[in-house]
């Protein structure tokens, strides 16, 4: 017997990830990928079975850059079938503020904090780029 299979995208999570000292606004938490496609990218990862995208996103950020993070609002859903070369994404990407000394998890390779005006567009993985010159322009 066959089973069916849904066609649908995998659902994702991103955080633009902000971090402060108190009122201060130190930049920007980016992760080096350890594993294809390489380059930087935003805290984020798989939506599972039975968990919220709340949680999922507030997960993935601990996990890739070790940080308790609080979700400030929806930055917006990207569902560009092309967005991640390994097969269909949609991604729901929240705009999220931190404290603390970010570490690399998971499956980070290394966590990068940066002034907004150092972020590495030509590195970014994914539709990434266009993300973060979404929320530039907001």
């Amino acid at each position: 017997m066959q089973t069916w299979e849904p066609k649908t995208p995998h659902l994702a999570v991103d955080a633009v990830l902000r971090l402060w000292e108190g009122k201060s606004f130190k930049g920007i938490v980016l992760v080096e990928r350890l594993y294809p496609p390489y380059g930087f990218a935003l805290p984020g990862g798989f939506v599972e079975r039975g968990e919220t995208l709340e949680k999922a996103v507030l997960k993935e950020v601990k996990e890739e850059t070790g940080l308790s993070a609080r979700i400030r609002r929806l930055l917006g859903v990207y569902s560009d079938p092309r967005r991640d070369p390994r097969f269909h994404v949609v991604s729901v990407v929240f705009l999220c503020d931190a404290e603390g000394l970010p570490t690399a998890g998971d499956d980070a390779k290394r966590v990068h904090l940066l002034k907004l005006e150092d972020i590495p567009f030509d590195s970014l993985v994914f539709d990434h780029a266009k993300i973060l010159e979404d929320f530039l322009k907001a």
